[in-house]
């Protein structure tokens, strides 16, 4: 049993919109989670990533 997120739904919903939106260039997906992590103050893109 997984441990319950620390990180509300909001933010959750926000930062799958966030990395959605993102411009479909040369970057990878986890590239731009990593800006999105970044940007909303998350902790690491590892933890957005899951």
């Amino acid at each position: 049993m997984s441990r319950p997120s620390r990180t509300s739904a909001e933010l959750c919903g926000q930062a799958v919109r966030m990395v959605a939106e993102m411009p479909s260039s040369d970057e990878s997906e986890y590239a731009a989670i990593i800006v999105v992590a970044q940007r909303l103050g998350i902790g690491t893109a590892e933890t957005l990533r899951t």
